[in-house]
């Protein structure tokens, strides 16, 4: 078991590496994003939302589960990632021809010819993902972030240079393919270059009964929570329009690349962190507790913040021809508020080894959630009401993940909602305001989103520091460790130096407040 010094450099160095990730991937995927609304049609996107629920099924069904069981595990050997690099390769080829045949069908269920080619080109993707899925696996364990963060970097420009030039050259839905595509070929290849791990010509069926136990149940569940996560796009793009379903892809889209980047940056941290500490138990319950209430104190006001404000912003940055995708964004938001706390919850249980019951979770929430879509279609609500129905579906999520994660490591529901309402309250106070000055002040978007950005910004932090929030002073020792990270990797690069310094500096001013 790792000691507490160690655990927490890792810890630093992860996250400051998914924070750089999450401003630099994120920051120019955004970017690329928004040129992209602008050039192409709504339809365009919408014609990527019908595929994208069959490849994000055929990728979870090459990992099979194993990625986290790998990362889980403690003793993993040459020949258990050996194994598991071959059979993911040969269950991506598989599902690969399965997509080439089945491409046809399913342009006649979307009654879009323009498919039958985009699926057998896109498809493309699962092979080449399946090639760098060991390769990430190991830097995760290691939780060496720097390099998936540089890898991703480099093949989100490249691909972006490719794309926009596609775009304004009036390749349509295809740069939108080509996206996808050329991002996942560069990462794949200089995961490769910078890796240096290379399968050994053997393969165990040892091996890979020793993961499947444990994957098999990760498996399903993540089968049934991807298709039901993109369910709505085979419902909106079949019963309504390409073009809605293009606004409801950019506002999920606009949408994730906030949410799911805290949550994704929480959970790639957390998860082989806790993993770390799972044999002891009181570790492992402070450690689970901090992350959620820091991880909402960022979230909750951003989603919130998000909504009041998307008006004005997509106005701005995506153009007048998006505002029909803004009603779909706003309840995207307060859906999004809660996905660090169920990713984290979800994450104790594989910590502790119960896919049983993350897969029992799954079925339970995705019953609810099947009620609550066959509800809206009858009461013919529209894609407004498919949307609530998520929404809804999400805070009723709320108390079955913590109702099982709570008792396997004593941290029940009622404990976990009593420390993040004071967050949730604040921050809806604050959509409110905000919210509110927005629609009484007579200026132009641009004037308007300035002041109710500065105006959310400081009410929530003052009110914070008034109420002397313990989350305010962690993400502010966190930041202050970025920051001299940042500053010693410009000077010096990263180093077991650099953690050190930053250790000292983060002791240094914890004394300072004491005293």
């Amino acid at each position: 078991m790792p000691n507490s010094n160690s655990l927490k450099q890792k810890t630093m160095k992860g996250l400051f590496w998914s924070f750089m990730d999450l401003l630099a991937k994120g920051g120019m995927q955004i970017i690329i994003q928004v040129i992209l609304a602008r050039i192409l049609l709504p339809e365009h996107f919408g014609l990527i939302g019908m595929v994208i629920v069959f490849i994000a099924l055929s990728n979870l069904l090459v990992d099979s589960g194993f990625s986290r069981a790998l990362i889980r595990d403690e003793n993993t050997t040459q020949e258990d990632y050996s194994t598991v690099f071959y059979f993911n390769l040969f269950v991506s080829l598989l599902v690969y021809v399965l997509l080439f045949l089945c491409a046809e069908s399913i342009s006649l269920f979307f009654g879009e010819p323009q498919l039958i080619l985009i699926i057998r080109v896109l498809s493309f993707v699962i092979i080449i993902n399946s090639l760098a899925i060991i390769q990430r696996i190991k830097l995760v364990k290691n939780i060496d972030f720097k390099t998936i963060t540089l890898t991703s970097v480099v093949a989100v420009i490249i691909s972006g240079i490719i794309t926009i030039t596609m775009a304004v050259l009036g390749f349509g839905v295809w740069s939108l393919v080509v996206n996808m595509v050329s991002m996942q070929v560069i990462q794949t290849v200089l995961l490769w270059y910078y890796n240096k791990w290379i399968p050994s010509l053997v393969f165990s069926s040892n091996s890979l009964k020793k993961f499947f136990g444990f994957g098999s149940k990760l498996l399903v569940s993540d089968l049934i929570d991807t298709l039901y996560n993109n369910l709505f796009y085979i419902i909106i793009g079949r019963v309504y329009t390409k073009t809605q379903l293009g606004y409801y892809t950019n506002a999920v889209k606009f949408r994730d690349f906030a949410a799911l980047s805290i949550s994704n940056t929480v959970e790639r941290v957390a998860y082989p962190v806790l993993s770390s500490i799972q044999n002891d138990e009181d570790r492992l319950k402070a450690a689970f507790k901090k992350v959620i209430k820091t991880s909402a104190f960022i979230n909750f006001p951003l989603m919130v913040g998000l909504a009041t404000i998307a008006t004005p912003l997509f106005s701005i940055v995506l153009g007048e021809k998006w505002l029909p995708a803004v009603i779909y964004f706003q309840l995207l938001c307060i859906a999004g508020m809660l996905y660090p706390t169920h990713i984290t919850n979800l994450s104790i249980l594989q910590v502790k080894g119960r896919s049983d019951l993350f897969l029992l979770m799954e079925v339970i929430k995705k019953v609810n959630l099947t009620v609550l879509i066959i509800l809206s279609l009858y009461l013919k609500l529209g894609i407004i009401g498919l949307i609530s129905a998520t929404l809804l579906n999400t805070f009723i999520s709320l108390f079955v993940n913590t109702y099982f994660s709570g008792k396997e490591i004593s941290y029940s529901t009622k404990e976990q909602i009593k420390d993040l309402f004071p967050t949730f309250a604040l921050s809806i106070v604050m959509g409110i305001i905000v919210f509110t000055v927005g629609s009484l002040l007579p200026f132009n978007h641009y004037m308007n989103l300035t002041i109710q950005i500065i105006l959310g910004v400081s009410f929530y932090m003052i009110i914070c520091k008034l109420m002397k929030n313990e989350e305010l002073k962690t993400v502010y020792s966190i930041l202050i460790g970025l920051l001299l990270k940042v500053k010693l990797t410009l000077n010096k690069g990263v180093s077991i130096e650099a953690d050190a310094l930053v250790d000292e500096r983060s002791t240094e001013n914890k004394r300072q407040k004491v005293g």
